[in-house]
């Protein structure tokens, strides 16, 4: 059963650490000093996977991830039919929209695993934008890199083919926990993804289940990844970068591409 946690607590947590909000990009290079005075503000909020969570509550408060990720999405009501608008992870921030031009955003909420956030008073916020230069400097460019991933979402969706979106996706999403910090022998959990299931990689894809798996098949058998439930293991990053057709490589590249 889908847990409502649309009512949070209206009291703001004073014990939130800086370093808990320095995770969030937007926050993490401004002075210590604003910082401090922006914690006090800030609820420290958890979702889990099967929450519901109802988007009017986007009217109301900002949230940034620091744990965990979630899907943002919209459904057609008359074909049940559903599509990916975001991915977010830790460190990104939502709803922009809302934030910008203070009209209602009707989207699904959908945590993947268990969620961390904080949250801040949508007015709190458009109020620090306002007021602080230096947050703003911070902002604007979460901004454009927002803007550039939706432009690169629309562009692939016409001019690359399902296979080419696909790899992208995963990459992208490895690429974006970057949870991999420990040692040579422990290498191959890099390259690891959790929670996103045949269907959610359609949503994300633009495609359908079907083809997807099909996919996701041909390069098991080709011994490009492995297959376990929710759970994909990439076993070569090169051939997966090849049919991504990308012209730089990630951040997250192996060592030896670099």
């Amino acid at each position: 059963m889908h847990k409502n946690v649309t009512d949070l607590p209206q009291k703001a947590n004073p014990v939130l650490s800086p370093v808990l909000v320095k995770q969030a990009n937007i926050f993490a290079d401004l002075p210590v000093k604003l910082i401090e005075d922006f914690q006090q503000e800030f609820q420290l909020n958890e979702w889990h996977q099967g929450d519901y969570i109802n988007s009017e509550i986007l009217t109301k408060r900002f949230f940034v991830v620091i744990e965990g990720n979630l899907e943002i999405k919209q459904s057609n009501p008359d074909t049940g039919r559903e599509t990916t608008l975001d991915m977010l992870y830790a460190g990104d921030c939502f709803d922009l929209m809302v934030l910008l031009d203070d009209q209602p955003h009707e989207v699904i909420i959908s945590p993947l695993t268990r969620v961390k956030l904080l949250s801040v008073q949508l007015s709190t916020m458009r109020h620090w934008l306002w007021t602080y230069p230096e947050f703003n400097q911070q902002f604007m460019p979460y901004i454009a890199q927002k803007m550039r991933e939706k432009e690169q979402q629309a562009s692939s969706l016409i001019l690359h083919d399902v296979t080419t979106r696909l790899s992208r996706i995963i990459l992208e999403h490895i690429n974006k926990i970057k949870f991999y910090t420990g040692t040579k022998e422990e290498e191959h959990q890099h390259h690891l993804v959790n929670g996103l299931n045949d269907e959610t990689l359609a949503r994300m894809t633009g495609s359908v289940r079907q083809v997807i798996n099909k996919q996701l098949q041909h390069w098991k058998k080709e011994d490009i990844i492995d297959k376990k439930r929710n759970q994909l293991i990439i076993k070569d990053l090169e051939a997966l970068e090849k049919e991504a057709k990308y012209t730089q490589d990630l951040a997250n590249a192996p060592l030896s591409k670099r």
